[in-house]
């Protein structure tokens, strides 16, 4: 499978991803180490792919949306964006409506 059709099934396949460096039990930067923490404090699961760990999606993912820096959040199969834009609807209390939507409501 070519990397980008596997972003594109990761992405589509998962109501919330975001591709860090590292993990959100170990995160390897501050950016990712932020979002994830955010998103921890949402209370709904995530799935996360930690791009230090697969060279193809590091070096192809910042052309399948356009964005080019990490961490990288997308809900419901949509590019929401990068840290700051994550940090931003979390202090505004929209990210966790976001992800609640995306999630169900529960």
């Amino acid at each position: 499978m070519d990397v980008l059709e596997r972003i594109k099934e990761q992405v589509e396949s998962n109501a919330v991803i975001l591709y860090m460096k590292g993990t959100p039990q170990m995160p390897q930067c501050g950016f990712s180490s932020r979002t994830a923490e955010a998103l921890k404090s949402c209370g709904h699961e995530f799935a996360y792919v930690n791009v230090l760990l697969d060279p193809e999606i590091f070096e192809n993912l910042p052309r399948y949306a356009d964005w080019p820096t990490f961490p990288q959040l997308y809900i419901q199969g949509e590019l929401v964006g990068g840290c700051d834009i994550a940090l931003d609807l979390h202090e505004r209390g929209e990210l966790q409506k976001m992800i609640s939507a995306a999630s169900g409501g529960t």
